[in-house]
């Protein structure tokens, strides 16, 4: 039997979920039997049934289970949580063996679930395309065993380095940078993370709506740092649907409004940020920029991952683009610009 092959489909089938899932994990569940799948799933919705029992309920001939083998890409959980375990379900079906990708880190999982299935006389095989199954639920091992949420650093530069370019005094809005294509997979990143960041310049300057336009997604908690409440009513994250939460350090003359939370801080660093975002259950979070607060993740070494769209134009003169100080590790043409992706580990 092709272990890798089946593993694979789990983790396809799992990223399904990266847009419902969180905050739980994105799975995907495989049942074969003679060399054949027959049944497949994967978790949709936090509080709703899991992969394993998704794969199990679309079997047609539940008889086929007693000489079947699962695949899931991750740990059956063995905790009564919103639903209940899936250990339990897999050993009351008597399924007689279980290929798993990746343990799960989650302190009420982390073992326990595989204990379980091998105490009940159920053949275990761990770590198939383990990269791959650790990789992609990066979001949700982060979150329980940093205690923070994934960052990921985000932004758009020409081919000379820069930002933006020199501004005539008093403009305000947008500069296109990146091309249509790369502009509208950034609509679906935004859809991808719990939350998205900015700092009050980007605000003052852009006026950005940082909602999902284009494609079909939810909108993430928009985060704005505005140490000093300088955010006017007038901004489009007053106006847009979706919920902004604002963190700064002096909150008692700020500007509010029913659509807006704002988070007193006992200081304004990334460290202090996230720690905000962590205790407001925030898996993920996509730091859109200006260049001051993408430094200040980049120099402190908060930060996991960073995307890099450098477009064909030059501007020759104007704000210049942060550093990573190292190479990417993949990149890939995206319509007319080139995306480079850095992993911090």
């Amino acid at each position: 039997m092709d272990y890798d092959l089946y593993m694979q489909r789990c983790i396809q089938l799992a990223r399904n979920g990266q847009q419902t899932a969180s905050p739980n994990p994105m799975v995907g569940s495989v049942l074969v039997s003679e060399g054949r799948i027959i049944g497949e799933g994967f978790h949709k919705i936090a509080g709703q049934a899991h992969a394993e029992e998704e794969a199990i309920r679309s079997v047609s001939d539940p008889s086929k289970l007693k000489c079947a083998t699962l695949f899931v890409n991750l740990e059956p959980c063995a905790h009564h949580g919103k639903t209940p375990p899936c250990a339990d379900l897999i050993i009351k079906n008597e399924i007689p063996r279980v290929v798993i990708g990746c343990s799960d880190h989650f302190p009420a999982v982390a073992g326990k679930g595989i204990q379980k299935l091998r105490n009940a006389g159920i053949e275990v095989i761990e770590n198939v395309c383990r990269d791959e199954a650790e990789h992609l639920n990066r979001r949700f091992f982060t979150f329980h065993l940093k205690k923070r949420p994934y960052v990921i650093l985000k932004w758009a530069q020409s081919a000379d380095a820069f930002m933006d370019p020199q501004r005539v005094s008093g403009y305000l809005g947008s500069y296109p940078v990146s091309g249509s294509v790369s502009r509208r997979l950034v609509h679906r990143w935004r859809a991808e993370e719990d939350a998205i960041l900015v700092g009050i310049g980007t605000v003052l300057k852009d006026n950005p709506r940082l909602t999902v336009r284009g494609i079909n997604g939810k909108n993430p908690l928009r985060i704005v740092i505005d140490t000093y409440n300088r955010m006017p009513l007038t901004s489009a994250l007053f106006e847009e649907e979706g919920t902004t939460c604002v963190f700064n350090i002096q909150c008692a003359e700020g500007k509010t409004n029913d659509k807006i939370r704002r988070v007193l801080l006992p200081d304004s660093t990334p460290a202090h940020w996230l720690n905000a975002l962590y205790e407001m259950g925030i898996h993920s979070v996509l730091v859109e920029g200006g260049k001051a607060i993408l430094q200040s993740f980049i120099k402190s070494g908060w930060w996991d991952e960073a995307r890099i769209f450098s477009s064909m134009v030059t501007f020759g003169s104007g704000l210049t683009a942060p550093v990573i100080p190292f190479s990417a590790n993949k990149s890939e043409r995206i319509g007319e610009d080139h995306l480079f992706i850095y992993f911090r580990e």
